[in-house]
């Protein structure tokens, strides 16, 4: 006979550190309805930037909604801006803003994995993850001068430069972490906890990805082809050799192969862009203040950011509104959890990669 028990899950929960609360309605152990609440911690972020701060100062402020996509939050904002003031960023610039993204990609990425593999049972494996993180962290220190707050980027340009030392520095750096990520691709195309065990859990369809607009390596690994960075040109991201990562399965196990085969896209950008990277000046003039309305989209580590402004020519903004990856990803975790047993939700919880700073900003 089954038997119907309703579960909650968070708002803490040991398998998601994060303040979103799910309600599961389980017959026996499959899940057949699913309530999510988000919200639980509200920083008014977009009201203390619309009052509080002049539109110069924001980009440290939104650096500050998350720390590990701080940089792409800064520079969505920043790159809003520009179009209100009418600011031409250099090329040199504009290469040294993707590299800084793509290595944002490259530890948020490992970030999740770490995770996938503590909530398989791996916690060894969690810890050495976490250590190669390290490594890129590391190289986003040496860049910025900082290891998580960066304030890299600034309308018009960015703060500092990428000399000959620093870009040896990070290729070397990227030498080291190579064969580490060559280990993980084995280990997560090889190991049955942590491949075979995940095939077909946690599946969305093609159809079911475009229909709850699924976004980033969720909708990717669905065989969804939506990747900004192929859909707009802020960012030199075809001059670099940007590629879109796209897999078919749709389940835990194509999330992981999509965040794995990004990280080695991300480092071939990261060599292609010091390659490669233009003389110019690091900023340019900012004349004026924003006036109308802009929109601005980027690819961050979990799906599109997106950012909104409105100026009325004074140094206060009058309106800005920040719609993250997390929180458009809602709908599409809601009907992935259908069907699903109760015991496979943490795995399925660490393939979302939620972060629940960016959404409660």
């Amino acid at each position: 006979m089954k038997q119907s028990i309703s579960i909650p899950l968070g708002s803490q929960h040991i398998a998601l550190l994060e303040p979103v609360r799910f309600r599961f309605e389980t017959h026996n152990e499959t899940i057949v309805g699913v309530e999510a609440d988000v919200g639980y911690v509200h920083r008014g972020v977009e009201r203390a930037c619309t009052s509080r701060f002049e539109f110069k100062q924001i980009p440290a402020v939104v650096a500050r909604v998350c720390g590990l996509c701080a940089i792409t939050h800064s520079l969505s904002y920043t790159l809003a801006v520009e179009q209100l003031v009418s600011t031409e960023v250099s090329r040199r610039a504009q290469y040294l803003r993707t590299l800084m993204v793509e290595l944002d990609r490259l530890h948020s990425h490992l970030l999740c994995l770490a995770h996938t593999a503590e909530n398989a049972g791996y916690e060894a494996l969690f810890m050495q993850i976490m250590g190669d993180r390290e490594l890129i962290m590391e190289l986003q220190e040496r860049i910025t001068g900082n290891r998580v707050q960066f304030d890299f980027v600034c309308i018009g340009g960015v703060h500092r430069d990428v000399d000959a030392a620093c870009a040896k520095a990070i290729l070397d750096g990227l030498a080291t972490f190579e064969p580490k990520l060559e280990a993980l691709e084995e280990l997560f195309e090889t190991n049955w906890t942590l491949s075979l065990k995940y095939k077909g859990i946690g599946a969305i369809s093609k159809e079911d990805a475009a229909i709850f607009n699924a976004l980033g390596p969720l909708a990717r690994a669905a065989g969804l082809r939506t990747d900004v960075r192929a859909e707009q040109s802020v960012l030199p991201y075809q001059e670099v050799g940007f590629e879109m990562v796209v897999e078919e399965g749709g389940d835990i196990y194509a999330r992981n192969r999509v965040r794995l085969r990004e990280m080695r896209q991300s480092m071939a950008m990261v060599r292609n862009i010091l390659e490669g990277l233009p003389e110019g000046e690091l900023q340019a003039k900012v004349k004026g203040k924003p006036e109308g309305e802009s929109i601005m989209r980027l690819e961050a580590p979990r799906g599109e950011l997106f950012y909104y402004l409105r100026g009325n020519k004074t140094a206060t903004l009058e309106r800005m509104r920040i719609k993250t990856p997390t929180f458009s990803g809602i709908p599409a975790m809601v009907k992935i959890f259908k069907g699903q047993e109760y015991g496979d939700v943490p795995a399925i919880l660490a393939s979302f990669d939620p972060c629940m700073s960016c959404t409660a900003k």
